[in-house]
């Protein structure tokens, strides 16, 4: 079981307090539940503004979400790996796709509570599609997809449905993409488009 900085009760309690006062501050609601589920994977759109991890962070403290992330496995080298996986950093070597999903998904085998975060668009620009990557993942690993969402509209974020997927891609995305639709970020109009290749 992957252990982060976040598993203890006190810094959770800590950061959670925190994290509420400030949302409030801010005037931000929480909306949802996180899943009862040991293993999912939960995807944050959408992403168009550096803003989006500040929020997400808040977001997350509030919500007592307790995810790992993937990062290359470079970054784990010499002082800052310790950090890297203390705070739920999980190595992964990006050169293959292939690989990178079948890595991805031995991890949920390997854990009995695994819950990882991704932001399918890969960047806070505008692209013409979502990597392909999380739908994937969560195909080969047999986990289903929490939807978040940081709305800047109604200035409410947290957590949407829950995606199984059937691996009728374009059926699954349908889905996807019309809970998207109504969530606004910071710059709409840098929104990548909700749909994946298979390639991608």
């Amino acid at each position: 079981m992957h252990h982060t900085i976040f598993n203890t009760s006190v810094v959770k309690s800590f950061f959670r307090g925190i994290s509420l006062v400030l949302l409030k501050i801010l005037g931000w609601k929480v909306s949802g539940r996180l899943p009862q589920k040991a293993k999912y994977i939960l995807v944050v759109a959408p992403h168009t503004s550096n803003w989006d991890l500040f929020h997400g962070i808040l977001l997350a403290f509030a919500l007592k979400l307790d995810a790992c992330y993937v990062a290359k496995k470079e970054l784990f080298r010499g002082p800052f790996s310790l950090l890297m996986k203390w705070s739920g950093g999980v190595p992964v070597d990006r050169s293959s796709s292939t690989n990178f999903v079948e890595h991805v998904a031995s991890e949920f085998e390997k854990n009995e509570k695994f819950i990882l975060a991704l932001a399918p668009e890969g960047t806070r620009h505008k692209m013409d599609y979502w990597k392909s990557g999380f739908y994937y993942i969560a195909l080969n690993a047999h986990v289903p997809i929490l939807l978040a969402f940081i709305d800047y509209e109604r200035k409410t974020g947290g957590a949407g449905p829950l995606i199984y997927p059937t691996g009728y891609m374009e059926k699954d995305m349908n889905i996807i993409r019309n809970f998207y639709l109504t969530v606004k970020g910071k710059y709409p109009e840098q929104a990548s488009l909700v749909v994946i290749h298979s390639k991608s």
